[in-house]
C-alpha cells in the first residue's frame, strides 16, 4: 500500500476540490480478481491487499431503478438488496445495470467504478452500516486504487442517502 502520487482520478479530484479529508491507497491489482467470489472479487481484493475489515471497504454497484440508473454502495462482503435500494432511491423495482451502461454513465471501468466524479450525477444510496466506522474505503476511480473518507463526506459529495441496502448471506 502506498499513498498515490501526483496523478489523480476524477474521484480523487472531486474530494480534493471539496476540501474533504481523505487518503488514497494504491495496491497492485490482480486481473484475476473479478473471477474470485462469484464476481465480487474487486472489493474483496482491496480488503485482502490493504488488510482492512471487509465491513469498511464498500463496493459501488450501478443499478437500474424503474429504468433510471443509480448507485448502490454496500460492504465488500455483502450483496445489494435490490428491493431495498429501489425503496431508498424512490422506485419500485431495481436490477443490476448492464456493465456497458454502468461504464458509460460513470466513465469508469468495472472494478474501478467510484461513486465520486462520475460522468453524470446519479442518485446514490449508501448502506447505513457505513456510519458505524470513522472512515470507509470506496474505489477511487480505477482498479487498485481506493479512497478513504468519512461516510458523511461521501454522502455529502454524492448527495446520497443512507439506508439499509446490504444483504449478507
Amino acid at each position: 500500500m502506498r499513498a498515490m502520487g501526483a496523478q489523480g482520478t476524477r474521484a480523487t479530484d472531486a474530494a480534493k476540490r471539496a476540501g474533504i479529508a481523505h487518503t488514497v491507497h494504491e495496491y497492485a491489482h490482480d486481473d484475476r480478481a473479478s473471477l474470485r467470489a462469484g464476481g465480487r472479487g474487486y472489493a474483496l481484493e482491496a480488503v485482502e491487499a490493504l488488510g482492512i475489515d471487509p465491513g469498511r471497504v464498500f463496493k459501488t454497484i450501478v443499478v437500474a431503478v424503474d429504468g433510471r440508473l443509480g448507485v448502490a454502495i454496500v460492504p465488500a462482503d455483502a450483496e445489494v438488496d435490490l428491493k431495498a435500494v429501489a425503496d431508498a432511491l424512490g422506485g419500485r423495482k431495481a436490477s443490476i445495470a448492464p456493465p456497458a451502461d454502468a461504464e458509460r454513465a460513470t466513465g469508469y471501468v468495472l472494478g474501478g467504478i467510484s461513486p465520486l466524479g462520475t460522468r453524470r450525477s446519479l442518485p446514490t444510496a449508501l448502506d447505513q452500516s457505513a456510519s458505524d466506522h470513522a472512515t470507509i474505503h470506496v474505489s477511487a476511480g480505477r482498479r487498485g486504487l481506493e479512497i478513504e473518507l468519512s461516510a458523511a463526506d461521501l454522502l455529502s459529495l454524492t448527495k446520497g442517502v443512507s439506508a439499509p441496502i446490504a444483504r449478507r448471506g
